[in-house]
């Protein structure tokens, strides 16, 4: 697949998703607001129609205690014609016939007297509620609040209120005067979260204004639940966004492993193909009878065999090091033994110091761990030390002479600590991360003379990682590099307690 048409479908999906996205939220958005919306109108509602269940109970009651009062003042003083409503019967038939006999009159004169009496009584009635409403403005403020605003009262009207509006939820309210004092509160009512607690008064038209204050500790919940239902397609759209970010990731990871592999084969066909070229080369030469005549050539031909048969046995080997990454049976295939790491250490020095002379180049070696038994694989750990020479030797500075050293040291937690150093041209720190990955290999800008197959470093970090060690890198662009390896010590060579 081309890294166009992958570029093009990861854009073209990723609108889609975060589109998609974006349109589930706002609708979830909008769903929540209305209801927030639609809550908010009931409860008002209800808080309303509260109020005025409140002041309709507090007139009726002023109503009442007022027709007492005025029938026991009529019992007790004299009933005479026209002094009251409570003869309005005899005060009719005098309005209507003069008297209390029933004499004929013209139909037309019965009627105009008949409209004033029902004039009169209605003015009368008027009068009445009108000192009545003077009654209950100027004597209802000094009622306390807890008679005219039952707590009782109160919650069985709102709960009915709310439940006529749609609205089953758990409630606490508090009543207070118009400076927010709390008068009293129901049910545990706290104001923390504004959100959740709806306001209006009580008695609008009275003095002393209250407020009563209602809380619904579910609200949130109740709102919500709502829209549950998107839930699951936004947590299946989520699920199918990272679906198609691990495919795209993948995608990506596989095509540069491809071409990692393509680079791979390339390099190793380069490699094993010059020391074939070389001894084929020097079997056609030997095949000259002059050539075999001649000690000297006899000998430079065999010194070009041995050394170009070296080359090619150490290039098959690098490549039979991939077989490390991809058999599962590596381990139970190592050759586990107890082995002095500083002598193992000491002889690959010994063998590469050969190789380093020829450059001019010099090879510490500091083995300084008193305790140095580790229990691993021998040959793999040499080959451990062999690569990470052979690595600074490999990226050493074209005009400076290379300097190379092997330091072995004892650490806390029974472990030992190996570290290769060298003075070569240094790691960047994006290279420094990944120079550990399988085909990776640090750019060298304008050198073409370093080959390989970015298998070496690959390899060490998991042999020493089947020996259940770790290996780190520190580097210094332009100046240095150091490999740390911890390897834990066999329990034989730990010093045994007294």
């Amino acid at each position: 697949m081309k890294k166009s048409l992958i570029r093009l479908l990861i854009v073209v999906m990723s609108v889609t998703f975060f589109v998609l996205l974006y349109f589930q939220i706002t609708y979830m958005e909008n769903m929540v607001r209305m209801r927030e919306g639609q809550f908010s109108e009931g409860v008002m509602r209800s808080l309303h129609a509260t109020s005025l269940f409140l002041e309709k109970q507090e007139a009726l009651r002023f109503l009442e205690d007022d027709v007492s009062n005025i029938e026991a003042s009529s019992l007790t003083s004299s009933s005479t014609p026209g002094d009251d409503a409570f003869d309005l019967r005899a005060k009719t038939r005098r309005n209507l016939y003069g008297s209390d006999s029933y004499p004929v009159k013209p139909i037309s004169s019965r009627y105009r007297e008949l409209q004033r009496a029902v004039r009169e009584q209605y003015l009368y009635q008027k009068e009445l509620l009108d000192d009545l409403v003077l009654i209950i403005l100027s004597d209802a403020d000094k009622i306390p609040i807890l008679e005219r605003a039952d707590s009782t009262l109160i919650a069985t009207t709102l709960e009915s209120e709310l439940a006529a509006n749609g609205i089953d939820l758990p409630f606490r309210f508090a009543l207070s005067d118009s400076k927010h004092n709390i008068l009293y509160e129901f049910g545990g009512f706290s104001d923390e979260s504004k959100d959740n607690v709806y306001s209006d008064v009580l008695f609008p038209n009275s003095s002393s204004n209250y407020i009563l204050l209602v809380e619904f500790p579910s609200k949130h919940k109740y709102i919500f639940s709502s829209v549950r239902f998107i839930i699951p397609t936004l947590a299946l759209t989520v699920l199918l966004l990272f679906t198609f970010i691990y495919t795209i990731y993948m995608i990506v990871k596989q095509k540069k492993i491809s071409e990692m592999k393509s680079d791979f084969i390339s390099n190793m066909t380069h490699e094993l193909k010059t020391p074939i070229s070389s001894i084929s080369l020097a079997g056609q030469m030997l095949g000259d009878e002059s050539v075999r005549k001649s000690p000297v050539m006899l000998k430079h031909i065999a010194n070009v065999i041995t050394e170009e048969s070296k080359r090619l046995k150490f290039q098959v080997d690098k490549v039979l090091q991939l077989s490390v990454f991809d058999n599962n049976a590596t381990e139970s295939a190592l050759k586990f033994t107890e082995v002095s790491a500083n002598q193992v250490i000491q002889t690959a020095v010994n063998s590469f110091k050969l190789r380093l002379e020829k450059s001019g180049g010099s090879l510490s070696c500091n083995l300084l761990a008193s305790n140095d038994v580790i229990y691993v694989d021998e040959m793999q750990f040499n080959n451990i030390i062999q690569n990470l020479l052979e690595n600074a030797l490999k990226y050493r500075k074209e005009d400076v002479v290379p300097e190379l050293s092997v330091t072995t040291r004892d650490v806390a937690k029974n472990k030992l600590e190996i570290l290769v150093r060298d003075n070569g041209i240094g790691i960047k720190k994006d290279d420094l991360k990944r120079i550990f990955e399988r085909f990776y290999r640090v750019s060298t800008g304008n050198r073409h003379d370093v080959k390989g197959f970015g298998l070496g470093l690959a390899y060490v970090k998991k042999m020493v990682t089947l020996f259940n060690g770790e290996v780190t890198a520190e580097s210094e662009f332009g100046k240095w590099t150091e490999f740390r390896i911890l390897i834990p010590l066999s329990e034989a060579s730990l010093p045994r307690e007294k």
